[in-house]
């Protein structure tokens, strides 16, 4: 089968891969049917810090062709999505959602070491198919079943780790997929305002026609915007969706005292020159989390049923898996209005 290849720094290659096989018993194989390109994977795309010839993508949706004797909430020929975070699957966070804290330390991201192959492919493995494997609702179309496969969730698990309360200021940010799915779940927690912070121009347009307000991290300091916005206060609740490490110091920057700093961009800098004078004088709360995507399914599987997101338009661009390296450049140059780019297996 044909899947997209790490073969060095800004280097990916849609090369042929052997096929997969049935990872154990609990295990499917689905043929992918659509699959996406995270603003996570440009972290191997610039580096490779886990290796090259890794077979890339953690976010992907297809058709059971497989499946373990053990497995018994999906059957061949069902359509499914999947987390693109797993762990063992059994341990006591794993069966609660929470491969991210998984209790025997196998969790995970499809498509990051040579060992777990990624979705961007024409067929995928999957261990442990009932704790990460999902069937897709009736009716629900393939974007917006892409986007539970990760960036609706941790957009998701941002907003709700962030303390907002009605009436109250949130600041996002970033305004990548992640913090476009964070400025909307943001909403469903009721803020009177939403300040959104970028510098690319298309994606502060964005944020304004979905109802925040477009601060332009290009014209003054990020911080220095937001208090002026708040009276000098800053945002009770902030949620960082970048995971540079500027980013992360523009959010602390931007809360209010006693706010909360909400921060599911990854970062796993271990020196970054953290300001916890900063955080220790104005009484700050800080949480950051990997999102444990299944247990998210139950609260937003119905909400996106229900409409109350904007799931499409977040995939700009559509392109054959047969174009990865090309999508993988696009993608990193944020060229041509692009926020996030939808593959097809079969192109």
């Amino acid at each position: 089968m044909r899947a997209a290849v790490l073969a060095g720094p800004g280097d990916v290659r849609v090369e042929q891969v052997p096929d997969p096989v049935l990872p154990g018993p609990s295990g499917v194989i689905i043929t992918v049917a659509r699959t996406a390109i995270c603003g996570s994977d440009l972290h191997l795309y610039h580096s490779a810090p886990t290796g090259t010839g890794i077979q890339l993508g953690h976010e992907a949706i297809g058709t059971v062709v497989e499946a373990g004797p053990d497995v018994r909430t999906v059957r061949p020929g069902d359509r499914v999505l999947v987390s693109g975070f797993i762990g063992c699957g059994t341990c006591r966070p794993c069966l609660a959602g929470q491969p991210n804290v998984c209790g025997n330390g196998a969790g995970a991201a499809l498509g990051t070491t040579l060992d777990l192959p990624g979705g961007q492919s024409e067929a995928l493995a999957v261990p442990f198919a009932d704790s990460f494997v999902l069937p897709i609702p009736d009716g629900m179309a393939d974007e917006e079943a892409v986007a539970l496969t990760d960036i609706l969730p941790t957009g998701y698990l941002g907003a709700a780790r962030a303390d907002i309360r009605p009436g109250s200021t949130v600041a996002i940010v970033g305004l990548g997929p992640v913090g476009i799915m964070a400025l909307q779940c943001a909403r469903l927690f009721g803020p009177a305002r939403i300040l959104a912070i970028d510098m690319v121009p298309e994606r502060l347009a964005r944020a304004e026609r979905l109802g925040a307000e477009p601060i332009d991290a290009r014209q003054a300091p990020a911080a220095e915007q937001v208090r002026a916005a708040t009276a000098g206060k800053g945002a009770e609740s902030v949620i960082e969706a970048v995971g540079a490490d500027a980013s992360v110091l523009d959010a602390v920057s931007c809360a209010a005292p006693g706010g909360t700093v909400s921060i599911v961009g990854v970062n796993l800098t271990m020196t970054l020159p953290f300001p916890m004078g900063v955080v220790f004088l104005n009484s700050l709360t800080l949480r950051a989390v990997v999102a444990g995507i299944p247990g998210t399914w139950p609260a937003l599987v119905p909400l996106v049923q229900s409409g109350r997101f904007t799931l499409a338009e977040t995939f700009t661009h559509h392109m054959g898996l047969s174009r990865a390296p090309e999508a993988y450049q696009l993608f990193d140059s944020r060229g041509d209005g692009v926020l996030k780019v939808l593959l097809d297996p079969n192109g």
